[in-house]
């Protein structure tokens, strides 16, 4: 028999959703947003359900991200709808754990990027571990950080968020706590016993007395030069800036962004400089830029380059910064007369 995709129980007064594909990095598939979804809706009026838990099955972690593979396969084959449909509900979900009525315990141990930080960076407490590895890597398959990414990323110290997003590297449990992505750092081995423990409702009590103070953050002892490559206002200008500078890891991160996705690139830098008014607006605006990813964007061919024929060599139109202008960034973020009215 098929393994579920999603085990769902309950522990106590702990409603637990468990992400089950573990041979695939627990991606998020259509079926598995659905299933969450309606959980959440389901235990939202339990009177005997107090907190929910979000974790994931096997050793390496809570979840890669959303399924791109099927999405990609979907584009190719010129079918947009179940882009639009995973993306509107997958958005939606995100909203529905930032405003849960109920504590929201997001496991974020192992690997979390992309859609696995939507569903635990917007909850009500988020746990890392010394294994996690958190980072929204979106610019490398030619898309945006969504999932409210932009959002967070933008409310990050500094120009943090701006590194994070531009270069796609994923960090540790100490910088994600310092980036504001993450609460509680607690050692991956207690994770079993803080489960069992938060099964009694008492969450902001259980989670003291697990959590232990995090690790110096390494990014806190970059703030220097991130910040003042970063504060740049355009892609060039921050390439160039990071290139000028003595610090090794400056160089490093010109080199990653170099080989990112031009056009995800510079449209990723603008939606960070919007001033989101909420976390639904953020999302919003990232369907938008989403489709407009596959439509006439790089997405279809950074998968392919990284997931379908994994040739590391993705084609990417144009391929240079230079001929990514204003009016193809102005494209990404106009109003299409087909979109969802994701809220209200």
């Amino acid at each position: 028999m098929t393994e579920p995709e999603i085990l769902l129980r309950e522990q106590g007064s702990l409603g637990r959703i468990t992400l089950n594909r573990p041979k695939a990095l627990n991606s998020l598939t259509l079926g598995m947003v659905r299933a969450m979804a309606q959980a959440l809706e389901q235990w939202r009026t339990a009177d005997h359900v107090q907190a929910i838990l979000i974790d994931g099955a096997g050793e390496r972690g809570l979840c890669a991200g959303g399924d791109v593979r099927a999405l990609h396969d979907a584009a190719r084959a010129g079918d947009e709808s179940l882009a639009a449909t995973f993306w509107t509900e997958e958005y939606r979900l995100n909203s529905a754990l930032a405003n849960y009525p109920k504590p929201v315990i997001g496991i974020m141990d192992g690997i979390c990027m992309g859609g696995g930080v939507g569903i635990t960076a917007h909850g009500s407490h988020r746990v890392v571990t010394e294994r996690s590895k958190v980072g929204m890597p979106e610019v490398g398959i030619g898309f945006i950080p969504d999932v409210g990414g932009t959002y967070l990323l933008s409310r990050t110290p500094g120009e943090l968020g701006t590194h994070l997003a531009l270069t796609g590297t994923p960090v540790g449990g100490a910088d994600a706590v310092y980036c504001g992505l993450a609460d509680c750092y607690v050692p991956s081995a207690n994770l079993p016993e803080l489960a069992d423990a938060l099964s009694s409702g008492a969450v902001d009590e259980v989670l003291r007395k697990f959590s232990e103070p995090a690790p110096e953050a390494p990014l806190a002892a970059q703030r220097g030069w991130i910040d003042a490559a970063y504060a740049a206002h355009s892609v060039e200008e921050i390439l160039r800036r990071l290139r000028e500078r003595p610090e090794e890891a400056a160089r490093q991160a010109a080199e990653t962004i170099g080989h990112r996705s031009p056009t995800s690139l510079k449209v990723t830098l603008k939606a960070l400089r919007t001033s989101y008014e909420s976390l639904e607006q953020a999302l919003m605006q990232e369907y938008r830029l989403a489709m407009a990813c596959v439509r006439i964007g790089d997405f279809v061919e950074g998968v392919r380059a990284t997931l379908v024929d994994k040739d590391r060599n993705p084609r990417w139109s144009p391929s240079k910064l230079s001929d990514v202008d204003d009016s193809r960034v102005r494209e990404f973020f106009e109003p299409k007369p087909d979109e969802p009215v994701l809220f209200g």
